[in-house]
C-alpha cells in the first residue's frame, strides 16, 4: 500500500471560553467562523478557518483533555509579516514582531488563553 495524499486539516485548541475564544478568532483576527453546534450538554463543536488555509482550528466544550493555553508552536505563513503585524495591532492583538531570520519573518501572538500562534513570512526563493 502506497501512503500519499495526507493533509492536516483540523487542529484541536485547548480554551477555557468557547465564547471568548470564538470573539478572538473571529471577530479579532477575522478568521471564517464555520462550524457552532451544541452536540450535547457536555459537548460543543465551534471551527474557525484562517483565510485561505485548508486547515482549520476547533475548539469547544469536551473537546481535549488539553490544558488551555499549552498549544504552543502553531504556526501560519502569511504573504507578508509586516502587514500581519499591522492587522493585528488595528485589532488590539498583543503580538511580537517582526522578527527578520535567515529562514523567514516572524510575527508572534497568543490568544487570550495563551496559545501561542507564529506567523511566517517564507523567505524569497529562487
Amino acid at each position: 500500500m502506497t501512503i500519499s495524499d495526507w493533509r492536516i486539516e483540523l487542529i484541536i485548541v485547548p480554551v477555557t471560553d468557547v465564547d471568548r475564544a470564538k470573539a478572538f478568532y473571529v471577530d479579532a483576527l477575522g478568521w471564517h467562523g464555520d462550524f457552532d453546534q451544541r452536540v450535547s450538554p457536555t459537548l460543543r463543536f465551534v471551527q474557525v478557518t484562517p483565510p485561505g488555509s485548508a486547515c482549520s482550528i476547533a475548539f469547544g466544550e469536551g473537546l481535549t483533555d488539553m490544558s488551555p493555553g499549552t498549544m504552543k508552536g502553531l504556526q501560519i505563513v502569511v504573504p507578508d509579516a509586516d502587514e500581519a503585524l499591522a492587522h493585528l495591532t488595528e485589532k488590539g492583538i498583543e503580538a511580537q514582531g517582526v522578527n527578520d531570520l535567515a529562514w523567514g519573518r516572524f510575527v508572534d501572538f497568543t490568544d487570550p488563553d495563551g496559545n501561542a500562534w507564529t506567523l511566517q513570512q517564507l523567505p524569497k526563493r529562487d
